[in-house]
This record gives C-alpha cells, sequence and structure tokens, in this order.
C-alpha cells in the first residue's frame, strides 16, 4: 500500500480557481469520457447541484465535472462556467443536436468569512476548468477550501482556517483518492486528537461535542455558516447503485475526522467517481474511501494559510 496523488490517477482533471477579495473558490474533477458517479448527502443543510441524476433508477449513466464550491446557493453559479468550458470541448451527452455536459456540484457557506458579496460565478468555474486542464491544483487555502473555517460553535472569533485536502492510496492496481473543502460546524482530530477547531481566549481547545453537551437546553440558529464537501475518485469499476453505497461508507470518514459531524447545521455531502478500469471488492473500496476521506480532512487543515486573520494549525504549532 502506498500513497499517491492526483497525477496518479488517469483521465481526471482537477483545478481550483479562487477569489482572493472573498475569500471563496471553486474546485472542479473533470472526465472528458464521463464518471460512474454516485452521491450521499448527510448533513441537515445542504445545497447541491443534478444530485438526482446519480440515483441508479434515472438514465444518466456518467458525469462529466463535479465541482466543489463556496458561496452557498450562490456558488451554484460556477456550473454555468463549467458547462461553458466543456461545450468548447465537445464533452457531454450527445443528444443529437448538441453534447450536454452533466455537471454535478456542492457549496459550502463561507460568505461570513470576508466580503460577504463576491461569490463564485460563471467566470470563477470556466477559469476552475481551465486550471485543472494546466494542473493548476493546490491543498490548503485555495478553491473550495479558501474560504472555510472550522469549529464555528461560538463564531468566528473562536474559529480556525479550513481549507481543501487531498489523500490517496494504491493497492496493487487498485486507486482511491478523496478530495475535500473542509467546513465544518465542529473540531477537526486527528487520531483522536483535535487538532483545529473550537478555541477559548488563550487558543486552548474546549471541545465542540463538550459544550454542545453542557448547552443541550440552548437552542440558536447556525444555519449556513456550515458544510463539508467532497468526492472520492477510484479506478475500480462499479455500477451507480455502488458507487451510491461507497458515498456512504465514505462518511465514515467524516465521522472520525469531525466532531460532531453531520449536524442539522452542517450540509455534509460526499461524491464518489469511477473511471471504470479494473475490478474491485465494493467493501474494500468503501473501507479505503473511508480512511483517504479522513486523512484529506486532516491535510486539508493542516494545509491552511490564514484569511481574514483567521487562526490556523500552522499558527498553534509554532
Amino acid at each position: 500500500m502506498k500513497q499517491i496523488g492526483i497525477k496518479d490517477i488517469n483521465d481526471i482533471f482537477v483545478g481550483n480557481a479562487e477569489y482572493d477579495n472573498g475569500p471563496t473558490g471553486c474546485t472542479v474533477i473533470i472526465s472528458e469520457k464521463g464518471f460512474v458517479a454516485g452521491v450521499d448527502v448527510r448533513g441537515g443543510a445542504p445545497g447541491t447541484r443534478e444530485t438526482d441524476v446519480l440515483k441508479p433508477e434515472n438514465m444518466i449513466e456518467k458525469v462529466h465535472c463535479v465541482f466543489l464550491s463556496g458561496g452557498s446557493a450562490y456558488g451554484l453559479d460556477c456550473a454555468s462556467g463549467i458547462m461553458e468550458f466543456l461545450e468548447e470541448k465537445n464533452i457531454g451527452f450527445d443528444v443529437g443536436v448538441a453534447k450536454v455536459p452533466i455537471v454535478c456540484g456542492a457549496v459550502l457557506f463561507d460568505l461570513n468569512l470576508g466580503d460577504s458579496k463576491v461569490r463564485p460565478d460563471k467566470n470563477l468555474g470556466y477559469n476552475a476548468c481551465k486550471n485543472a486542464y494546466n494542473n493548476n491544483f493546490k491543498e490548503g487555502s485555495f478553491g473550495a477550501g479558501i474560504g472555510a473555517s472550522v469549529g464555528k460553535l461560538y463564531g468566528l472569533n473562536s474559529a480556525m482556517k479550513g481549507g481543501i485536502g487531498i489523500y490517496g492510496i494504491q493497492v496493487g492496481d487498485l486507486k482511491v483518492l478523496s478530495i475535500v473543502a473542509v467546513n465544518a460546524l465542529g473540531d477537526i482530530l486527528d487520531n483522536g486528537k483535535i487538532i483545529a477547531g473550537l478555541r477559548n481566549d488563550e487558543n486552548k481547545f474546549l471541545g465542540t461535542e463538550k459544550e454542545m453537551i453542557k448547552n443541550y437546553n440552548k437552542t440558536e440558529n447556525l444555519f449556513g455558516q456550515n458544510t463539508t464537501i467532497g468526492a472520492v475518485i477510484t479506478n475500480a469499476k462499479f455500477n451507480k447503485a455502488e458507487m451510491n453505497k461507497i458515498a456512504s461508507m465514505a462518511h465514515n470518514g467524516f465521522a472520525r475526522a469531525i466532531r460532531p459531524s453531520h449536524s442539522i447545521f452542517d450540509g455534509d455531502t460526499i461524491f464518489t467517481l469511477s473511471t471504470g478500469k479494473i475490478n474491485a471488492d465494493i467493501s474494500a473500496v468503501g473501507m479505503l474511501a473511508s480512511i483517504t476521506m479522513e486523512n484529506a480532512i486532516i491535510n486539508g487543515v493542516k494545509k491552511a494559510d490564514s484569511k481574514e486573520n483567521l487562526i490556523t494549525y500552522k499558527d498553534l504549532k509554532k
């Protein structure tokens, strides 16, 4: 078993684009031939596009791009630029009079970090695709992770910076890689230890779960402040029903690295994407999906740089 990166998986293009003055951004994962894909939405406040096409009973078999974006529901506008870019490259589902790109995506809320009027749009989606073909992808405070934050139970003053991360594993000829934009209500844990999250004035971790239990009888509307979104990419061959099941198993990675995860105030969503090259056991791939997702979450936080003066993992390690 060895660790791999994006360039180790054939036939995919991954790219970021950002508006630094947001800060907000978009990340795209493109397949010219199309992915067999699945999705599992667990959070209580999701923002998604074209997830219904991934139901096993529906006609479309492959998608050409999955995007992750900031901007809350406004960020869904990125899809227009992505579709324009893919159509220019003659990529899409052939309907006779045109090739229609099948573009799925999910958004997170980052409007509270800086200028809420700066949002991902058609231009940003188009540029993310251009950057994907130029191998322009970085972890940390880039793409969909540029405006992400974590540990927001008591607001941004006690929160920390989130980010976008990847982690991949190869076993024999099987490859599984996760990419995730970490923007959680809860804390981020590495081997059971909090590494980023809710802090007091002395930068000591309070423990979001402990604080929620202590204040169980207090209600507060935290809607829109959160959501972790990601995708698992594999070269293993599965149908849509199986890819949906792998997406479900991948959420174990969320549960191990984010506490709490899947709250009513998070829109936690995971896509699964198959390039269909090799045969593999679904349970083994699902297990690797959860392992890679857990580690991608950790990487996204560890590699994040400060935006709008938000404290980072790197700051606490100095």
